[in-house]
This record gives C-alpha cells, structure tokens and sequence, in this order.
C-alpha cells in the first residue's frame, strides 16, 4: 500500500482551506467575466493558466497511477480465502458504484445543459470496436505508452509489472529479493515525488479556476457557470444512491445495523468530508471500527488499511460520470463498448487515487484519454469539485468500512 508522506508545516497562506481559495477565485473570476470588457480586457487572455494546470496535471498522470497501481499491487498484504473476501466486496462495490454513475448520467442527463465548443470534440466516425480497442492498448512496446501517453497500455504494463515483483520480492533468491525490494523503494519514492509536485500545482487549481470563470462568463454568460447546478445535483443523486446500496448490504450481510454503522463512523464520516482526503481519515476510520462498531483489529486492519488503497467508490462513480457529461455536452452518445471501457479504466484508475484532495482530477484524464474524450473541459469541473471531492471522499471512506463490517461478519 502506498504511504503519502507527512506534509511540511504550512504558512498562514497555506493553511486557508483549498475549496476557500476556489470559492475566492470562482467569485472573482466571475466579476471579471461580467466587467472584464467593460474596462477593455478580455478575460479570454487568461485561458493559458488552466491550459497550463491541465497540461501538467497530464505531465503527472503517467508516472502517478503507473508508480500507484504498481505499487498497490506489490505492497498490498492480502493472502488466503479472507483476503479475496475483501477483494471480491470491494470489486462489486466499485463495479455497482460505475453502474449507478452511468445509470444516473444516462437517465439525467447533466451534460444536455452544458455548451461545449465543438471544436474540442475528437472527430471519429469509425464504428467502435471494443475488442480492437482493447487489443491495439496492448503495448508493442515499453516505452510507446509513456510516449504516446496511452493510460490502457501504462496500466497494462503496471499491473503485469506489479504481479511479477509480487511473485519475485517473495521468493527464496536472497539476491533478487533484495534487487526487486531496492526497485520497490524507488517506484515509492516516484510515487512520493509525484503526490509532493501535485501538491504544488493544487496549490494553482484556485488560479485556474479563476481563469475558466472568468473566460466562460465573458463568453457565454453566467449561465453556462449556472448549468453546473445539474452535474452537483446528478453526482449527489448517484452518491446517495450507493449510500442506500451500502446500507441494504449491511442489512443483509452484516451484524453491524444501519443505523449503528452511521452513529459509529460519525467521525470517520465528517472528518472525510472536512478534509477530502482518505488518507487523512484512515486513522479514524480504524479508531471508529474497532472501538464503536466492534470490529476485530485484524479484520479492521485489513478491511480498513488495505482497502483504502484499492477501494475508490466515489471516486470511480464520479470519473465515470464525468466522462458521460463531456460526452452529453458535445453531442456525442458513448457505445455501449466505450461505456465498458469507462467501468475498467475508472475501477483502475481509482486505485491509482492517491489519497489526498482533489487526486481524482488526475486520474479522471486516464479514464477520459481511454474513450478518447478530449481534457479541454475538465477545468470546468474544477469550479464545483471542491465540494464534490468531499461527497465522494466521504463515500470512500462509507465503502471502506462496509466491506470491513462484512469481511468481520463472515469469521
């Protein structure tokens, strides 16, 4: 499992909260969008700084979930019938949370009220091929998917990577052990590099949101700023939904009620939403398992500590969403092949979440590169994910002590 390293002590700018600083830029950016012409500046000049923050952000996704989804696989202490208990909860609880995502972007349709240039849409009229899909990703190649930046191909290569140090770091060749553990030391200290440079270019998400505001609203008004109301609505609908699912899974295969499980995990609960950060809360999560639902510390350790590495509920729920929106929003009817391959890429690509605010952003250009939805508009999404990161982040956190409760149901 990979470890986010401790954060360095923060100035007084640093510590205002990130979704603070992006309401502060949201506001500004749309007085300027309303003004900017008035006084002889227009705010389309400022498209360059979220064009810039996307680009990195793209910069980082390779070497993130390549280096995230390796390592899950090689660190991840999970053995026996116990372990592929909890990996078979968490899989059906990601594979319901996608379903429920595209059901409700299906049937609801947000994207319908978005205005997207048309000029961001990739041009394909070729019938989609799910099989030719699958099969050209496979790499001819190490180094053509990094090249290419082909995320199906990166996470091919990670996860076949990751089974085979797993099956070497665990042989009885002292040397190559210490070989493969050396190289495990250093895809973590890849992985610690990368969440470290986010960190830094989150820091820039409130600038950028400031420049998208301030585009859009000079160049179409409030309303297209206004129209986000139906993807915050959309995403909150699906969310509760896998809430409910939650709790009808308990009830039928937990001793841990309803009820019960909302009074315990109160606190695991608030702080995910507080925080927006996984990570952060699995101390918690652990502490309100053990000691208010009754979990035994051994199934709590596995349930809770691993499955926060592969269980990403919200998160996959939501970047599944998110590429039917773009999708509504430039006219275009995803297949129901390239919605298969949405349901893969958004369960793997969530693993690859690193657990802090705001990772999903970089993941989510992994699963809208798959289907070959351009990133253009994700900054726009940047406007609404602060609040949005806490809905799901908190449903990461319900997901990772369901499974716990069950997994300690079945001993």
């Amino acid at each position: 499992m990979q470890e986010i390293a401790a954060e360095p002590s923060k100035n007084a700018y640093q510590r205002i909260p990130l979704y603070v600083k992006i309401i502060v830029g949201l506001v500004l950016g749309a007085i300027l969008g309303i003004s900017g012409k008035q006084i002889g500046f227009d705010p389309i000049q400022l498209k360059w700084i979220s064009d810039l923050v996307m680009r990195v952000l793209r910069l980082l996704a390779t070497p993130l979930i390549f280096s995230a989804v390796l390592g899950s696989i090689v660190t991840a202490n999970v053995s026996g019938k116990k372990a592929g208990r909890l990996m078979f909860l968490l899989a059906t609880n990601s594979v319901v949370a996608i379903l429920v995502g595209l059901l409700v972007a299906n049937i609801m349709q947000p994207g319908r009220h978005l205005d997207i240039p048309q000029s961001s849409k990739v041009v394909d009229n070729a019938p989609y091929n799910l099989f030719q899909h699958l099969f050209d990703s496979v790499p001819k190649n190490f180094i053509t998917p990094f090249i290419e930046n082909d995320m199906i191909g990166i996470i091919i290569l990670a996860i076949t990577l990751g089974f085979a140090m797993r099956i070497l770091i665990r042989g009885t060749n002292e040397k190559l052990v210490k070989s493969v553990t050396s190289l495990q030391n250093v895809l973590n200290a890849v992985f610690q590099m990368m969440v470290t440079v986010l960190t830094w270019v989150f820091e820039l998400v409130p600038l950028a949101v400031f420049a998208v505001v301030a585009a859009t609203v000079s160049e179409k008004g409030l309303g297209q700023l206004f129209a986000m109301y139906y993807w915050i609505v959309a995403v909150v609908v699906a969310l509760l939904l896998m809430l409910v699912f939650y709790m009808i899974r308990l009830m039928i295969q937990s001793h841990v009620k309803p009820g019960q499980f909302l009074k315990g995990g109160s606190d695991a609960f608030l702080m995910a939403f507080s925080t927006a950060s996984s990570a952060a809360t699995l101390p918690v999560t652990y502490r309100n398992a053990v000691e208010n639902l009754n979990i035994r510390p051994d199934n709590a350790n596995l349930g809770i500590m691993v499955g926060g590495t592969f269980n990403h509920d919200g998160t996959a729920l939501y970047e599944a969403m998110a590429a039917l929106l773009v999708a509504q929003g430039l006219g275009m009817n995803l297949p129901i092949g390239q919605q298969v391959v949405v349901v893969v890429m958004s369960m793997i690509a969530s693993v690859g979440a690193a657990g802090i605010p705001n990772a999903g952003l970089v993941t989510m250009i992994a699963v809208f590169t798959a289907v070959k939805l351009p990133i253009a508009f994700i900054p726009t999404l940047l406007t609404v994910d602060w609040f949005l990161d806490r809905c799901r982040t908190t449903i990461n956190v319900m997901g990772d002590m369901t499974s716990t409760c069950i997994l300690d149901s079945k001993d």
